[in-house]
C-alpha cells in the first residue's frame, strides 16, 4: 500500500497526536511531533498498514508536516 497525504493525516489526526487537526491544513504547514507522539505515530503506522520504522532523533527535523512525512515513508517504502 502506498502512504499517502491523506493516510497521513489520518495518523496524525488520533486524539493521543493532534486531536483538533483542522481537515483543511496545508500539507506543507509546520507540525511539531513530541517524542511521545512519534512513537505512538510510527506504531500505528506498523499495526494499520505494516510499515515498520524504528524511531530515530533525526525524524524529528523530518516529520515537521503531512507532506514530509508523506515524502519520508513514500522514499522508505519504495526501498
Amino acid at each position: 500500500m502506498m502512504i499517502t497525504t491523506d493516510v497521513v493525516r489520518e495518523l496524525l489526526s488520533d486524539p493521543k497526536l493532534f486531536p483538533a487537526l483542522p481537515a483543511d491544513l496545508d500539507d506543507d504547514a509546520d507540525l511539531a511531533l513530541d517524542s511521545l507522539g512519534l512513537v505512538w505515530f510510527l506504531h500505528q503506522l506498523e499495526l494499520r498498514y505494516g510499515v515498520e520504522i524504528e524511531p530515530a532523533e533525526a525524524f524529528f527535523a523530518e516529520f515537521t508536516s503531512v507532506r514530509r512525512i508523506t515524502d519520508y515513508l513514500a522514499d522508505v517504502h519504495e526501498s
